[in-house]
């Protein structure tokens, strides 16, 4: 351990002994939602606590008290917080029914009352056509039991990022039922094994995409109830699914109202006061993670969800923003390790991080935290104990960006082998990352997925299977399935798909807003493109189910690094080895190659196990997969043995040559052994060893 970074532990470890010495235990502290916000007691009566230390005066009004503020006040306690108790009714019930309506007034320097939603409140509401949320009291007579436990931690993780609300064709938003009955089972069988849900803490403005928090503790009710989604996630857990939540505490909302923001009277509350409490591209709110009772309702939040919701994992929001002073705007970071040690780095933050990991770990041993972090902060997915921040994982976000600058600057011919290659390996041995080709960010407006920079207009009018395959939606095609599955493969140590681009979802992701007036045509994902079977949707669909499939089967994701023996700039060619696996890629516009003489490390007999070149995949159908492929033992590429796949296709006739005759330029390494294998052009092909035992 460093000395900076025994520092940042040592920052660590002392708020872990203040808790203990302040609190009781760590564990108290986080159950912050047992006695703040509303509470109901055995017997029927009623305990609400807020923390305001800059209020004058709190009181509770609602429909129960017909709004009377001189009704139901709390009392002052120590440090800024205050309390109500509240008895039950004669029949020993409830003195608040379910489904009221509720607010805290805050009564502040200026002799103001503040009309307030409860920070700890755990539903809220909002009616017709008013722009702010109201405050519901969640206590229903049948409350959902979960049926499932927990699903054990897979040994690969394959994540399929979801948002609810656009989890269907139609032009609305879709609800927590819809995505039990109808996305679960698509899930599944397409081969994931873990689903992050999105914009789940509630969120006034849609169009935020769940990225402007206004009440941390209530899950959204546009999609419908709290017991829908848990409902949800255990239907998840029946199915053997995790579900991650996408956590968002690196910011909230500016709203007042119905959000955090002021909520005493003050801009202290919460928050940082003044510019550091202010994000200036965000337009929200930024968490003072050094005050006490910010850490008690974070803390809280988080074990919340697990406790309520039954998550299995977090994905952290906006990292990179929580980590330095700057917030990562307009900086590029270089890996030069200046970057991440310094004054510029916010080490409170970095600390609440720390803290949220180890707590997380400590009470859920299977827990899977994700940061997304661009900035590449080292050991921050090494665990506490060695001195880092804990996380599991990271996102590769430079993956879906060189991918975005390659569709949109270069020609197929001067794609750089190495340089995609250096793209998807570059990362930090021993912290785990997941990879993706695109994600939310590349679907939203202003931007276009994969599919559509590949396709573009012609997938209104050519994806008909019934139709002539034209040159741009062929190249589409096979592109966008080797660009997949090399991301999937040696990009990381997990895999992330976003909901509809594994069949090429056209268009773009625009939420509804005054700009496009208020349309909810783009705020969806057309799941009937699929439906007729008649769409060359299908084989983008398959393609990604059977890569999924396959990798459940030989876990590469779960393997050491691949061994990279080939990046050919002429040839177009990328070959690697991982989990016992030969992957084979000729990215060429034109050339395919027969007897392609390529290096492996692992002797024996090989069968091709995916080829993106199949028919169902909507490619040409160049290979014979009955054909059996012998390693020789001659070095090729720093592997022992090679193989030489020579194969004759009726259609195709070309002078075979020898692979070094092939070979004019590029990175290879010697190998003893060797295959020689045919590759048609724009095609990924996947090979096994069958003499494993």
């Amino acid at each position: 351990m460093t000395r900076l970074s025994a520092q940042r532990y040592d920052n660590f470890s002392s708020l872990v002994k203040r808790i203990i010495a302040n609190e009781g235990s760590l564990d108290k502290f986080s159950r912050g939602y047992e006695s703040f916000g509303m509470n109901q007691h055995a017997n029927g009566g009623i305990y609400c606590k807020e923390w305001a230390p800059g209020a004058k005066s709190v009181s509770l009004v609602g429909d129960f008290n017909n709004w009377d503020v001189s009704s139901h006040h709390y009392k002052l306690l120590p440090y800024g917080k205050w309390e109500l108790y509240i008895p039950p009714k004669a029949d020993g019930s409830s003195p608040i029914p379910h489904g009221s309506k509720l607010k805290v007034v805050i009564g502040d320097d200026s002799g103001r009352q503040l009309y307030r939603i409860s920070p700890w409140a755990r539903y809220v509401t909002k009616q017709g056509t008013t722009q702010t949320y109201d405050w519901q009291h969640w206590d229903p007579p049948q409350r959902y039991l979960r049926k499932h436990p927990h699903p054990p931690r897979p040994k690969s993780i394959r994540i399929y990022e979801a948002h609810v609300g656009i989890a269907s064709p139609e032009g609305k938003v879709a609800t927590y039922k819809n995505f039990t009955h109808t996305m679960l089972d698509r899930i599944k069988n397409l081969g994931y094994n873990c689903i992050q849900l999105m914009a789940i803490m509630e969120h006034a403005y849609y169009a935020s995409f769940g990225y402007q928090v206004t009440s941390f503790f209530a899950a959204s009710s546009r999609y419908g109830t709290p017991d829908e989604l848990k409902e949800l996630v255990d239907t998840a857990h029946s199915m053997g699914l995790l579900v991650l939540l996408d956590v968002v505490h690196s910011h909230a909302s500016q709203n007042t109202e119905d959000g955090l923001n002021l909520f005493d009277g003050t801009d202290s509350c919460f928050f940082h006061s003044g510019s550091r409490g202010s994000h200036s591209l965000w337009d929200s709110r930024l968490f003072n993670y050094s005050n006490w009772e910010v850490l008690r309702f974070l803390l809280s939040n988080l074990r919340w969800w697990v406790e309520e919701y039954y998550f299995d994992g977090f994905r952290f929001d906006g990292v990179t923003s929580m980590l330095y002073h700057h917030h990562g705007i307009a900086v590029s970071f270089s890996g030069d390790y200046n970057q991440y040690f310094g004054l510029h780095v916010d080490e409170e933050s970095l600390a609440y991080l720390t803290l949220s990991n180890y707590m997380l770990h400590s009470f859920y041993p299977d827990f899977i935290s994700i940061a997304e972090d661009v900035s590449g902060m080292p050991t921050l997915c090494r665990p506490v104990s060695e001195g880092g921040g804990g996380f599991d994982f990271r996102l590769a976000m430079a993956i879906p960006d060189k991918w975005i600058q390659i569709l949109k600057e270069l020609k197929d011919e001067d794609w750089n082998m190495g340089n995609i290659v250096h793209t998807l390996t570059n990362r930090r041995y021993g912290e785990k990352t997941i990879a993706y080709a695109e994600s939310h960010d590349q679907a939203l407006v202003g931007d276009k997925t994969l599919a559509f920079w590949l396709m573009d207009a012609e997938m209104y009018t050519n994806m008909s299977v019934l139709t002539p395959l034209t040159p741009v939606i062929d190249r589409g095609l096979q592109l966008h399935k080797m660009m997949r599955l090399i991301t999937h493969s040696l990009g990381g140590e997990g895999y992330l798909n976003f909901i509809g681009n594994e069949f090429g979802h056209p268009e773009w992701l625009d939420f509804p807003r005054v700009g496009n007036n208020e349309s909810y045509h783009y705020a969806r994902r057309q799941f009937n493109l699929l439906d007729s079977g008649m769409l060359r949707y299908n084989h983008l669909n398959s393609f990604d189910r059977d890569m999924n499939h396959l990798e459940e089967e030989h876990h590469w994701l779960a393997a050491p690094p691949a061994y990279v023996s080939e990046k050919h700039e002429e040839n177009k060619v990328i070959a690697f080895e991982r989990a016992l696996l030969l992957f084979v890629f000729n990215f060429h516009h034109q050339k395919s190659f027969p007897d392609y003489r390529v290096g492996v490390d692992l002797p024996g007999k090989y069968r091709i196990v995916l080829d993106s070149d199949a028919a169902e995949y909507g490619g040409h159908n160049r290979l014979n997969h009955n054909t059996e492929f012998f390693t020789e033992p001659q070095p090729q590429n720093n592997r022992s043995h090679s193989l030489m796949f020579t194969y004759t296709y009726p259609d195709f006739v070309q002078r075979r040559i020898h692979a070094s005759e092939l070979v004019k330029s590029g990175t290879l390494h010697r190998c003893r052994h060797y295959l020689k294998v045919y590759i048609p052009s724009r095609t990924a092909i996947v090979f096994a060893c069958v003499d494993l035992p």
